[in-house]
Order: structure tokens, then sequence, then C-alpha cells
């Protein structure tokens, strides 16, 4: 499944995901060291149970540490390493090291706390978006009043990090034909999935039973005592929603102000959320077909429907034969590079006019250079063969919340015409993508779930009406199921909506996290 992710990151696009590496979606259950039971809601689903209000003794030492603050690298920002338990069923058997950082309130005005974000993911560095955006380029307001605050999830970054293969088999593994045509074809991304599930079982045995969203929404109410924080104020969009709300759900008296932008369903299981978010990325794409058309540089047709049609046949023609780079490592531009570097410009419309580039450079001059670049971005594959480890991060975090869509190759073969109904341009790509963790190493924790977080103040739920990583129903059903949401509807395009040009949406939020005053429920603001 693909990432969600932010579209404000710090490097150029970073906001996407991986086919192969991301299948499934990110709603965790109890997990270990979550909540041992899970209440009933009246529609028979299970809810999230709040963990009890006293700390637990084992946890005391966790929650009374004094972090030592450092100068960053990044220069106006601290650093300093927070330590929480491994497991929080056994929290004697060891720990596991988090990578913090902040940015002080820079004043005027009465500092209000600390700001928690996370740009999503899973697998995205907190740290390095807090040092490279939102520390710097969230409204001057709110970072006069807030401590500007990230804490890298377990087995992300600088927490110590999940890594499953080098960066020539990650190159391998990004190019396999994601769209096999015969049982050889499909047997190769089999054995793809298996080796990239069998490298990060042999790197991280340990760590990979330790690293859901229960457990990292767990080491963030360690965070906010430590800060010296009452309540947890936060901003997390993408996956950083199903974070933040899993938080809400285990901790809802202290919930201060949560926006969540860019919301997940948690309520669904796992080939449903693919299926669904397939059908995102084709709204998102006929959005851009449409902007497409009345462009000059529109190189695949003067119509949306020649616009798919032409780049289904691009695909088709990138599957038999790759086009040239000039990349350094020798990597060509086939169906599978070609299919992730369109998605990454899905996420932002500031990106199409780099897509509609590229795509001519393809077309006309037989470049795959330009989508291989929006590829690499979207990978997070620097220029010397090296990649962060989102890509694992990302699969660990996924294939540990929620079992896997699918469980065979035939599974997938019969899901094939709903993915197809779902995105023509897309559909067959993505149905095979929700394969991976069929071969994961550990099995699923979590399931499907509710969360409701009774009690907790009111929490914003952002939504965007052409979204194409987190589809806007999902934020309707988040909202629906939180007891004290307000729904933001953005009516606009993109992936996520704050800090997205819409001053509607930026005022409401902002007014939200100054003032403690949320908008109304049902709110609709578009681009201005």
């Amino acid at each position: 499944m693909y990432i969600r992710r932010t579209s404000r990151p710090h490097r150029s696009l970073r906001s996407g995901g991986v086919l192969l590496a991301a299948a499934t979606l990110l709603v965790a259950g109890c997990s270990s060291g979550g909540p041992s039971t899970a209440a009933k809601v009246a529609d028979g689903g299970p809810a999230l149970g709040a963990l009890p209000r006293a700390t637990p003794s084992p946890l005391t030492p966790y929650y009374g540490q004094k972090l030592r603050w450092r100068d960053c690298a990044t220069p106006g920002f601290q650093c300093a390493t927070m330590k929480a338990p491994l497991d929080y069923a056994k929290p004697g058997e060891g720990d596991i090291r988090l990578a913090v950082s902040r940015k002080k309130a820079t004043g005027p005005g009465k500092r209000l706390g600390s700001l928690l974000v996370n740009p999503g993911g899973p697998g995205g560095s907190a740290v390095g978006y807090v040092q490279g955006y939102a520390g710097i380029g969230y409204p001057a307001e709110v970072r006069a009043r807030y401590d500007m605050v990230a804490v890298d999830p377990r087995g992300v970054a600088g927490s110590e990090p999940v890594e499953c293969l080098t960066g020539r088999q990650m190159d391998t593994y990004t190019q396999t034909d994601l769209t096999p045509d015969d049982t050889g074809e499909r047997a190769e991304l089999v054995a793809a999935y298996k080796r990239f599930a069998e490298g990060c079982g042999e790197r991280a045995p340990k760590l990979l039973r330790h690293v859901s969203t229960v457990e990292a929404a767990r080491d963030m109410d360690i965070l906010r005592a430590v800060l010296g924080d009452e309540k947890l104020t936060y901003v997390g969009a993408s996956y950083g929603t199903f974070l933040g709300a899993t938080y809400a759900g285990l901790f809802p008296k202290r919930v201060g102000r949560l926006v969540l932008d860019g919301a997940l369903d948690p309520s669904l299981p796992a080939h449903r959320l693919n299926r669904e978010q397939t059908a995102g990325f084709e709204t998102a794409f006929q959005a851009f077909a449409k902007d497409c058309v009345g462009r000059k540089d529109c190189v695949l047709g003067r119509t949306p429907a020649q616009v798919a049609e032409n780049l289904r046949a691009l695909f088709e023609r990138l599957d038999a034969r790759p086009l040239p780079t000039g990349d350094g490592d020798g990597r060509r531009l086939g169906e599978s590079l070609a299919t992730t570097g369109v998605i990454a410009a899905m996420y932002d419309e500031g990106a199409w006019p780099r897509l509609r580039q590229a795509l001519t450079e393809a077309v006309k001059k037989d470049d795959g250079a330009g989508l291989l670049a929006l590829s690499d971005s979207y990978f997070e594959r620097d220029p010397d063969g090296t990649y962060s480890n989102l890509m694992y991060a990302n699969a660990a975090v996924n294939c540990l919340d929620l079992p896997a869509a699918f469980n065979t190759p035939d599974e997938v073969e019969r899901a094939l015409p709903d993915f197809e109904k779902a995105s023509p341009v897309f559909g067959r790509a993505l149905a095979w993508a929700s394969l991976n963790c069929a071969y994961w190493p550990v099995r699923a924790t979590g399931g499907p779930h509710r969360i409701e977080a009774k009690g907790a103040a009111p929490i914003v739920v952002v939504g965007t009406t052409r979204d194409p990583a987190t589809p806007y129903r999902w934020a309707r059903a988040l909202a629906s199921q939180l007891s004290s949401a307000r729904l933001l509807t953005y009516d606009g395009d993109g992936h996520t909506a704050y800090g997205r040009g819409s001053a509607c949406v930026d005022s409401a939020i902002n007014a939200y996290l100054l003032r403690g005053t949320p908008p109304t429920d049902g709110k609709r603001c578009s681009a201005s």
C-alpha cells in the first residue's frame, strides 16, 4: 500500500509511499503493550479501549526521566534521546532509544506548551519533518507560542531504524514487475516479497515485534510527560492521524488540541482500505488529467479519457521495453518505477507541471530520467544509491498493525476486477502491491477497530475531497467514530490540507491551536 504522508515535506516530494514495501494499511488494534481488551460498540465492532489513568509502577522511571538536550546539526534546534520500554508488557526486559528534537517557542506571547508533529508514513521521520518544515514553516504565530517538537517513532530514522536490504538490493526490489503477465513473473514478484521480508527478519528480529502504532502512541505519552505537558497538543498528517487517534483512544483524558489532517478510517480491513485508496489515486489522477488537457504541454491527449488511455499504453510499453535514464547505476525506467513516479505527483498538485515535463520526455524523447527522479524522491533514494529506512519501517509497522490484505497470489487474481474497476490506470499494480505482508516474518498483532476516545476534548479531523492517499470518506468515517470530533472539509486536490494554500483551513486550525476554539463541525473550505 502507498504510504500516507503530508505533502509539505522537508525534501522535494518526500510525501509518498511505496508499491512493494507498503502493501497493507496501518490500522492497529491491541498489540503487545497495548490495552488487554477491546470494548464493544453498538454495531458489534471492537473499539480501542483506554488505558488506566494511573501510570503503572514499572513505567515510572520512563515517565520521570530527564532529557539531556544538545544542539542539533540543524541550527536553531535541540536534540535529545528518550528511553521507552521495548515491550510495554515486559518493561524490565530492555529499552528502545527514541530520537527527539525541538525548537523552542520564539515569542512574543505566552508559551502554550509543546506542539508535537508527525508527517505520516508510517516510516516518515518526524525529526526530519520538524527541522525541515514544521519548525520553520508552520505559521509564525503558532511557532511563537509553542515549542515545536517531534519524535521519530520506534523503528524509524533516528529511533533504532529497521533495516532490510542494501541499496543495490533495494534497487532490484523497486524495479520488480508489479503487473505479472504469466506464472514466471508472478513467481518473481512473490520471491521479491519474500526476500524483502527475510531481510527485515534477519536484521531486526526482535524489533519487528515492537513497532506497532499502539506502542508508538504510548511512547508519545511518555514524551508528553517528560516535556512537562499535562495534555498532548498534536498535529498529525496522513498516517499521523492514525497515530494521533490511537493516542486519543488510549489516553482520552490527556487529549489537548489534536489536529488529524488527511485521516484514516481504522475500522476497515486491509483489503478494503487498499481498494479504497486505489480509488483515491484514481480520483486524483482524473483531476490531473482534467487539468492536463487544458495545458499546452499535455503530451498524453486532449481529453481526460485520452490521457488515461495513453498513460496505460505508456506503462505497457515500459513493461516490454524500459527506457534509458542516464542513471549512473544503470537503472532503466520500467513500468513499476514509472507508476511510482506518476503516483508520487498525485500527492501535490504543485508537482503536476514536473510530471507533465517528465511524461513529455518519456513519450517524445524516450528519456525516463524525469519519471525516475520522481520515483527516487518517493522512495527516498539518494544520488549515491542509498535509501532512507522509510520503506522498511513502513512495511514493519503496516504488517504488524493489520493482517495482510491477501495471503496468496490466487486471492489477488480474484480481486483484480474490483481493483481495476476502482482504478483502470493503477488498479492492477496496486492489487499486487497488496500481497507483501503475506510473507512477513512476524504475525500481525492488530486488527480493524473503531476509535471513540470517549471523554476527550474536541479533536479536529481534516479531510480533502480529492485526496489521493487518504480518501475523503475516511475523514468522515473517523469523525463519526470519535466522540468529540469536529470535521473540517477542504474542497481541493492533493494530500492533506493544512498549510497548502487555503486561508480558510489555515485560519480555522490556527484558531484552534492558539485559542482552543475548534471549527464548527462540518465546516467547508476551498483553496484561496
